[in-house]
Order: C-alpha cells, then structure tokens, then sequence
C-alpha cells in the first residue's frame, strides 16, 4: 500500500435540492431512473446491475444493491434535438444507488472512452454534479504503469473534466446519499473495458474505512504509482463558466463544446492537462 497525497478535499422527487442544471428532470426511486418534464426528451433508462460491474471490483463477490446505478444517455430540450445531432454532442443522466459494495463505495467500472469515427480520438466528458458527493477518478493509462492519477472531489455544481484516452471511474463519497449528474459525451459514446479489466480495476481502490470516509488502497496489479485528490479546476480555458450549468452554458453558446466531439481542436490543452 502506497501513501497517497491531498491537495484539498471539500467538503417523482426533484433530482436536485442544492443546483439546478437547467433541464426539467425528476429522479425516479422505484424502479431507479428518471421522469422527464414538459419540453424534455430522453429515452427509456439502461440499469447496471451488480453483476454487470464485478469484473471492476476489489470484492467481485462483496454484497451491495441489486441495481448499482440508472443511465439516460441523449437528454435535452426537445428544441435542441436537431442541433445536438449536428455537432454530434450528446448529453447523459446518471443517478447511483445509495449504499455500498462490500466496503467500496457505489461506482462505475473503469473504462476508456473508444476511439469515435467522427474525431478518430478517444473523447473527452464534461460531468456536472447535481446531487451527493462525487470522486471522479482518472488515471493516464490502463496499462501496468497507470501513470498520472488524480481522485477529483466534487459537489453540486462542480465540473469534472476527463481528457481524452484517460481511464476513469466515478465514484459516490456519501453511502446515505444517491449521487446524480449530468454529462456532456459524444455522440458515438463507448466504452473499452479490457485493460481496466485486466488489471482487476483501476490502479486505486476507493474503500470506506469505520467513520465512512473514502480511503484509497493501492492495486498490485499495476506499478506503484502515486494518487493525488483534489478539488476540480476551473477549466476557464476551455469556456467553463462558474455558477452556471453546462447545459445553459450550451443554450448561450453551443460551440462552446465543440471540444467534446472534436477533441483535436484543443489538442495542445491536453497535453498539459490537470483535472
């Protein structure tokens, strides 16, 4: 087990009680997914189930909700359907179970995002929280030396940015609160499990420990490696207002995410790139 470092960590129902991400969407509990508002299109949810995420895990046969978390990938205003289609922008809801798995938290398996046809680049995803405690977790690489990992501690309102080619996970901090977000991905979104998988996760494994606080457990599968966890950063560089949603910022200036879809455009900003 290797140390690892702190730069900061900070601190039908409405989805949201603390920001507002500028779309009329209601949370579903029973069965877990969403209702959609006047104005609103999206689509039937997709669920995880426990099952489908155990390859991913430290425990791939610990204990935990049937259901891990709820997917309605392309959601928007109905009146932004066709361009959304133009720019080959896509926007995905997400909310996760409450609970645990094992002694890990509720999260997604480790992935890279595929190499689209329309950029022929791995994308990039904008995430915005809505609810609950989020760690987006991202590492350089699923191979044996994962290099640079960074564990991003974020709230309601926060933006996460993870860059192309990067594996990733997203992780709920909180067991007594569902963890719910938006996202900007590309249209021809998909998922490379392989090295991720081969590995038996991603390079650090999230547990909670006796006050239910997140801890990190280094995984030997991969070369030791150092975690940094920090607070996200502002991402002005790329158009990322603060106190204003990802969405609205698209309703003011849809060009603004062109990077999503077409990463090659902001090429030199992520070969210095910092979450």
């Amino acid at each position: 087990m290797k140390s690892y470092l702190h730069e900061d960590k900070p601190g039908v129902s409405p989805v949201i009680n603390v920001f507002d991400p500028g779309l009329d969407i209601g949370l579903i509990e029973e069965p877990m997914g969403f209702s959609y508002g006047p104005g609103i299109f999206g689509p039937q949810v997709e669920r995880r189930k426990l099952k489908d995420i155990s390859k991913s895990l430290m425990d791939p046969d610990c204990a935990g909700p049937d259901i891990v978390y709820s997917i309605a990938m392309d959601v928007g205003k109905i009146k932004h359907k066709e361009l959304l289609n133009s720019m080959h922008l896509l926007y995905g809801v997400v909310t996760y179970a409450t609970g645990k798995l094992g002694i890990e938290p509720i999260r997604s398996q480790g992935h890279i995002h595929k190499v689209s046809s329309f950029s022929n680049w791995s994308t990039p995803e904008v995430y915005e929280i809505w609810s609950g405690e989020a760690i987006i977790y991202m590492q350089e690489y699923a191979e044996d030396n994962p290099g640079r990992c960074f564990a991003v501690y974020a709230n309601p309102g926060d933006v996460v940015i993870v860059p192309p080619y990067w594996a990733h996970a997203t992780i709920s901090a909180n067991p007594d609160k569902p963890l719910t977000f938006g996202a900007w991905c590309d249209r021809e979104y998909g998922f490379v499990y392989e090295g991720v998988r081969k590995h038996n996760g991603i390079a650090w494994y999230p547990v909670f420990d006796e006050l239910n606080e997140i801890q990190w457990l280094e995984n030997p599968a991969y070369q030791p490696s150092e975690l940094i966890c920090k607070s996200p950063a502002d991402y002005l560089e790329l158009g990322i207002k603060k106190d204003k949603s990802i969405y609205c910022t698209f309703e003011e200036d849809p060009e603004t995410f062109l990077f999503v879809p077409s990463p090659q455009i902001k090429e030199e900003y992520w070969r210095r790139f910092i979450p």
